[in-house]
């Protein structure tokens, strides 16, 4: 019953924290200097021309009274209309979730790809050579930026080797695929450091407890003790910073998608900073918020699911 409950009142806990993140976004995207009226116009706009499209996106009103108007907005579905693109954000934000969905998935199935062996590795040959190779990679992994660490793969596998486009997404389903390979790589190589360090950690802990070691007293094989014991206790920590990560990921696509020249929700998000689109910006924004919320949320479930002995 208890599960059943948390599943159910969960979700009203973390509307809290929405409502948070759309106030934040919509003061800090009014405290940028500039008109986006002006920016859209350009410097020989006329004060008439001006009032009118102020008027027209309801920029004329006072903040508190934009601010409900937002609200309202995403009551009834809707995020507004874009000053810059003229069409519905919903609609527009529609076009960009692909691109993004696919970076985002594609980097954490890499990253687990990555990391669960290494860190298999890592425990079970502790103080190894191979032990110390991984720890020591994952290391300098943390010190890489995800923008610079992109840089480099373009230039050896794009521009040097030319296995790859250097930018873009693609048309067809496997020139897709092409395009965000190293996009998908660079996101899952940073990611799969932090994951391999902590699973790694987990990993020993778990080997010298007392399940594992009752395990072996009733005669099972190392192997069989790791995988059916060791790592289904480990993951639980795991699901849970990867939940923490793939926050960081979803962010972190505004960063990827500029270097690479995705079409994403991250490429719109950032053009709409700089021409101050401000319903573009809080569209985006939300969705992001929206996202990660979803995202920790299933990471909940997940953690019960492989761990019943936790609490709710």
């Amino acid at each position: 019953m208890n599960r059943y409950r948390f599943v159910l009142f969960r979700p009203l806990q973390l509307l809290p924290v929405l409502v948070g993140i759309s106030i934040i976004t919509f003061v800090l995207i009014r405290s940028i200097p500039g008109d986006p009226v002006r920016v859209l116009l350009g410097p020989r706009s006329t004060a008439s021309a001006i009032e009118r499209i102020r008027e027209q996106f309801g920029l004329n009103e006072p903040l508190w009274m934009q601010y409900l108007y937002f609200v309202k907005n995403l009551f009834r579905g809707e995020m507004g209309k874009s000053i810059l693109y003229k069409v519905d954000v919903l609609k527009l934000i529609a076009t960009r979730i692909e691109p993004t969905a696919v970076l985002v998935t594609g980097a954490v199935c890499l990253a687990l790809l990555i990391a669960v062996p290494l860190a298999a590795i890592a425990a079970r040959k502790r103080g190894s050579l191979a032990d110390h190779l991984i720890r020591l990679v994952s290391t300098a992994g943390l010190g890489f930026p995800a923008f610079w660490l992109g840089i480099m793969l373009i230039i050896v596998f794009s521009v040097q080797l030319d296995l790859f486009p250097v930018s873009g997404y693609g048309r067809t389903f496997l020139d897709k695929v092409h395009h965000m390979v190293l996009p998908c790589l660079t996101a899952a190589l940073a990611l799969s450091a932090v994951l391999t360090r902590n699973l790694r950690a987990s990993l020993l802990a778990e080997l010298n407890s007392d399940q594992a070691t009752a395990a072996r007293a009733r005669g099972l094989p190392e192997g069989q003790v790791f995988w059916r014991h060791v790592m289904p206790n480990s993951l639980v920590p795991t699901i849970n910073l990867l939940a923490i990560n793939i926050g960081w990921l979803i962010s972190g696509t505004v960063v990827l998608e500029s270097v690479f020249a995705i079409p994403g929700m991250g490429q719109l998000l950032v053009r709409g900073i700089f021409t101050r689109d401000y319903m573009v910006v809080q569209g985006v924004a939300m969705c992001f918020a929206l996202a990660t919320v979803l995202v920790n949320f299933l990471a909940d479930i997940l953690t019960v699911a492989a761990d019943p002995r936790v609490k709710l």
